[in-house]
């Protein structure tokens, strides 16, 4: 299919300085959970990006030096030699389809408490670590700085030799150099400190010098704030910004923009939609003849177009859709707009970061897959045979497994009890702010009317006799899990109704189900995640007196790695609602609920009426066992193969079930080596690989 004229616009190539871009789609730097540490999983990865379309494919960001060190959050590096060899695995698979290559350059100052290293960090003065470590940094003195520049220009020149087309000057995100441009923050006394001029001076002296080291070779980019400090959502404060950017205005060869609420510009669907930034760029274009790109979780071609044609930027900058499609700007350029598979806004990616592992995706479960099990976004391993599979459960884990076996080739049947496809998709998908999360069941039910192969059959409640006489070769159960009415005291699974009472417990899944509880309801919270506030949120809107409740010392704590946990605990509280923290909910007899301190053991009795639980789940497994027991537990006895997947499993987040979906698929019929499920990357001792490319260290100095 060809391309609509009304996109050609994303398609035309633009030049960053001395190298010019294929069209304005553009990764910008974002982290992976791999860098230095798994650079052969970080090369492929980018590399589906460049094939899928990207004009420029960016690292996540590199450690100039050692006293700049992020674990457990891990960067990339630009140290040594060994990180220019790296660093070409992965610019010479992005080079091979086209794209540019970025580097970001990264110094971070008292954000970094060096823990792998322990070099001492550096920053304007003396000041604590910004993330809590019990550390401080050194005041820089006149040497640390022409060190720090010393440090950077050797890293731009490796970021050179590594063969990037772009290398960035990193000063945003309160890192060092956003620190040397504060208002705030810089109150030095010398050449640094002081005047907008001083206070712009390193950057000044880092751009130039890089442009200097790279020559004619690269690009140099900044990445800049574009406002001053956080206000409310979409209202920026700009303070100084206008002015500092004015100065430097016509330094680098590109712009790329962000602000500095991170929690908006990484705003997770709940809270921030797309094109977010939009009103913090009302400046930018107007001051620069420089190219510049921004972000704003951008899925939609037609605000894409909208933004390059109203000037508010000239690039598509993308962190996570480009994590959800790596094959984005080809859908678009070939006119394949139902092919697309948009971000949803969960965040799951950055928890990789967060975590410090492989960076992974709800939409895409491929990604972080495409070096160690040789996963490739668009394209599936052909089937084995003609034989016919049969997925019984329309959920996330389903959907996945019967998308990618009609991928593959097989014959495929999907049987789902329910009225509509989705199981957990569209409960979950109708609570408040969650409406992005349809978009999983969408992308692949948009598939379906694409696929001859796979047949879909809703309303279809299957017994243990139905599935052995509907004669797959295969069957996969997909048939999700219930949310449980009690609690996990870290050893068994504990009621809470009080002795001698018949107190009515309620669930998430029951208030899923239109299920109201009377005032006043206390949500007991143990999973720890999004639901618990969600379910609080949608009965607090339905004029239900709430009161949230977590054994854990914060609200929403695993939605800490996802960057929302502020944001959840924040609005919670504009609500007006009740929250009580490190508290147990151990006995409710229908009008008392007894809490526990998690701390001191002690107990206090609330006024309760109505508890409704989001603890964990209980996997939904009886078909499973109803079809085994038809042959005595022995499943090697069936006419088929037998296994469950997703929930039904092993309950998790929706990325794992679409995750186990997709694994499921991949692996029918093949060769998998159970004790060897995948690759490691990782320094394989005594197989050291002659690197042909003499060292240039000598000519850094």
């Amino acid at each position: 299919m060809s391309r609509d004229p009304r996109y050609d616009v994303l398609f035309e190539p633009q030049k960053i300085g001395p190298v010019t871009a294929k069209n304005r789609f553009y990764q910008v730097p974002h982290c992976t959970g791999m860098g230095y540490l798994r650079p052969r999983m970080l090369a492929e990865m980018r590399a589906k990006k460049a094939e899928g379309g990207w004009g420029v494919v960016c690292t996540e960001y590199n450690s100039i030096h050692p006293s700049s060190d992020d674990l457990t959050h891990v960067s990339a590096s630009l140290w040594d030699d060994s990180d220019v060899r790296a660093h070409r695995l992965m610019t010479d698979k992005v080079h091979e389809h086209g794209a540019l290559a970025g580097a970001e350059l990264w110094y971070g100052g008292a954000r970094t408490a060096n823990m792998m290293t322990r070099e001492v960090a550096l920053d304007l003065g003396s000041m604590p670590n910004a993330v809590g470590h019990p550390f401080q940094t050194r005041a820089m003195d006149k040497q640390d700085i022409r060190n720090l520049r010393r440090w950077h220009r050797k890293a731009a020149l490796r970021a050179r030799d590594a063969e990037f087309d772009i290398v960035y000057v990193y000063a945003t995100h309160t890192y060092l150099l956003s620190n040397f441009l504060s208002p705030k923050v810089n109150t030095r006394s010398d050449e640094y400190g002081g005047s907008l001029t001083n206070r712009i001076r390193l950057v000044r002296e880092l751009i130039e010098e890089t442009k200097e080291a790279v020559g004619d070779r690269c690009g140099v980019a900044v990445r800049f704030a574009a406002d001053e400090e956080i206000g409310e959502d979409g209202v920026p404060i700009h303070g100084e910004r206008r002015d500092m950017f004015s100065m430097l205005a016509e330094l680098p060869d590109l712009w790329d923009i962000n602000i500095a609420n991170y929690s908006v510009e990484m705003g997770v669907s709940r809270f921030t939609k797309e094109a977010a930034l939009e009103p913090y760029m009302d400046f930018v274009k107007s001051q620069t003849s420089k190219p510049v790109v921004t972000v704003g979780r951008f899925t939609s071609p037609d605000t894409m177009v909208s933004q390059i044609k109203r000037g508010v930027t000239d690039f598509i900058g993308a962190a996570r859709p480009s994590i959800a499609d790596p094959f984005l700007p080809n859908k678009i350029k070939e006119g394949r707009f139902e092919d697309i598979r948009e971000c949803i806004g969960c965040n799951i990616c950055y928890s990789g970061d967060t975590i410090g592992v492989p960076i992974r995706c709800t939409q895409n479960p491929t990604m972080g897959e495409e070096w160690r099990k040789g996963w490739h976004p668009e394209q599936m391993n052909p089937a084995r045979s003609d034989a016919s599979v049969l997925v019984v459960g329309a959920g996330p884990a389903g959907l996945e497994a019967a998308h990618a076996l009609g991928k593959r080739g097989y014959q495929v049947t999907l049987a789902d009890a329910g009225k509509e496809l989705g199981g957990r998709l569209p409960r979950e998908a109708a609570l408040p702010g969650m409406s992005e999360y349809i978009r999983v069941r969408d992308y692949r039910a948009q598939q379906f009317h694409k696929m001859t192969n796979v047949q879909v059959f809703l309303e279809s409640a299957l017994t243990a006799q139905d599935v052995i006489d509907f004669g797959a070769d295969h069957v996969a159960l997909a048939t999700g899990a219930r949310w449980r009415p009690d609690r996990f005291d870290g050893e068994t699974y504990v009621s809470i109704t009080a002795p001698n009472s018949n107190a009515t417990i309620l669930t998430a899944d029951d208030v899923m189900d239109g299920k109201r509880p009377t005032s006043p309801t206390l949500v007991y919270d143990e999973d720890g995640y999004y639901m618990g506030s969600v379910i609080a949120e949608k009965l607090k809107a339905a004029g239900v007196q709430v009161t949230l409740c977590t054994p854990s010392e914060v609200v929403s704590e695993w939605a800490g790695k996802t960057s929302e946990r502020w944001k959840i605990r924040t609005h919670l509280m504009r609500l007006g609602m009740a929250i009580e923290t490190s508290q147990a909910l151990v006995a409710f007899d229908g009008k008392t609920a007894t809490l526990e301190c998690q701390f001191t053991g002690s107990k206090r009795d609330i006024p309760i009426s109505s508890v409704v639980m989001v603890t964990q789940r209980t996997p939904n497994v009886a078909l499973y066992h109803e079809i085994l027991a038809r042959v005595d537990g022995d499943a090697s006895k069936l006419p088929f193969t037998l296994k469950r997947i997703g929930d039904c499993d092993a309950p998790a987040i929706v990325a794992g079930a679409t995750y186990a979906g997709h694994r499921y698929a991949r692996e029918l019929e093949e060769d998998v080596d159970i004790d060897v499920p995948l690759k490691h990357d990782r320094v394989d001792v005594g197989a050291d690989q002659p690197w042909p490319h003499a060292s240039k260290e000598k000519d850094r100095q």
